[in-house]
């Protein structure tokens, strides 16, 4: 059974205030020689005592290239151009981003001394302006650690995992594992999560979930178990409990919805004209421009206007028989076109409100072999199966992480 996890302080996605601890700057320098003992020297977090001078704090502006930061900080052009070719080796001055945080120290007399661009939370590259130009990285200390979550959803999945503790980062690793099995935008109240999974760990703030070891989702009517294994073909990848793989032929949905308009039925009156008619289809509200994504690999066999009422629409052909239709777009991704192939999550549109529509939605349709099926009934064919050779090892796997979580 997982400890309780602690609760750490609300997530943060600026850069952390940097701390006295010891980190690893690496810079070039020179050994003592035999005989010869090095002097106790005291540690900087940044490689040199920032108590002795003056800072001034900024942010890299939009547009704002290397050489016009560095004269907004009080270096002439020239040595500017000299420092980005000193540091060449490294930073690429070409990567530096808009909005992370610098700051610019000056010694007494005004002098830029050193300036500090910090490229992530954990790591920042410090420039020396002086005499000598030149530049080195410092990397604050990472704790890597295993944890497990408990999470039931009340009010919405990001809401509760920081309820919980939990960096909401899991998320994103958890929508990936479930993609095809679990439709995130549809969560209800009372589904649970429990996972044991692998994070990183700075100055007591959550950078990166790394990796996640072992899941069970579980919905009261639904049970969905994922463990992650290597069979050695190419890295690990997620098993349920009886050895099938996670990954489906197709997404469980296309988008990113607000809520289902309409659901599948042979009998709907149409809000325009008023008829009784079938809709072989389900409808996502969605705000105007939200992507559209392909559920799976396939071709695009139409691309373009429909005129009997389903404005811009497109059309891709599966694997087995399977074919389906995004329709009322408000535009197309840069190339799809009739002939182009796709891939499962592709983006292929945005949701639009053209043809015979009340407002923005997307009308998605599928169909088996010519005919119509309900997209939210649809039993997506699962990818290869684990080999036989491991499954013993897989469920050893299983029933410890089992026990850990008490499932």
């Amino acid at each position: 059974m997982c400890s309780e996890i602690k609760r750490f302080l609300t997530f943060a996605l600026t850069f952390a205030a940097l701390s006295s601890a010891l980190v690893s700057c690496k810079r070039g320098g020179s050994a003592p020689s035999d005989g010869e003992t090095a002097a106790e020297e005291p540690v900087f977090a940044l490689g040199f005592d920032t108590s002795a001078f003056r800072v001034d704090s900024t942010k890299v502006k939009n547009g704002e290239i290397f050489t016009s930061l560095m004269g907004r900080l009080g270096m002439d052009a020239g040595r500017a151009y000299r420092l980005a070719s000193a540091c060449d080796s490294v930073f690429d001055v070409r990567r530096m981003r808009a909005g992370n945080a610098v700051e610019a120290y000056y010694s007494s007399d005004s002098t830029l001394s050193y300036v500090v661009y910090h490229n992530d939370r954990i790591r920042s590259t410090v420039f020396g302006c002086r005499d000598s130009l030149y530049a080195f990285v410092c990397e604050k200390p990472v704790l890597h650690e295993r944890r497990c979550a408990d999470v039931t959803i009340e009010s919405s999945l990001w809401n509760d995992m920081l309820a919980a503790g939990v960096s909401p980062l899991l998320i994103v690793s958890l929508a990936d594992i479930y993609a095809w099995t679990v439709n995130f935008f549809a969560l209800q109240p009372g589904d649970r999560f429990r996972v044991i999974y692998d994070q990183s760990v700075c100055e007591d703030s959550v950078v990166s979930v790394d990796s996640v070891a072992f899941a069970v989702y579980d919905s009261g009517s639904f049970r969905a178990c994922a463990v992650r294994f290597d069979q050695g073909d190419g890295g690990n990848k997620y098993w349920n409990e009886k050895g099938e793989s996670m990954r489906k032929a197709f997404l469980k949905a296309p988008l990113q919805y607000s809520r289902i308009s309409s659901r599948f039925t042979y009998h709907r009156k149409h809000p325009i004209t008023g008829v009784v008619r079938p809709h072989t289809a389900v409808d996502y509200a969605a705000p105007k421009g939200t992507p559209v994504h392909s559920i799976g690999d396939g071709t695009v066999t139409l691309c373009g206007w429909d005129g009997s009422g389903g404005g811009n629409r497109i059309k891709i052909k599966h694997m087995n028989g399977y074919e389906t239709c995004y329709m009322h777009l408000s535009g197309f991704a840069s190339g799809i076109k009739a002939g182009a192939r796709v891939a499962q999550g592709q983006t292929i549109g945005y949701v639009g409100s053209t043809g015979h529509s009340t407002g923005p939605h997307l009308d998605f349709r599928v169909w088996k072999d010519g005919t119509p099926i309900d997209p939210l009934k649809m039993i997506s064919p699962p990818a290869e199966p684990l080999g036989q050779a491991h499954l013993d090892s897989l469920g050893v796997l299983v029933e410890k992480y089992s026990k850990e979580l008490g499932v």
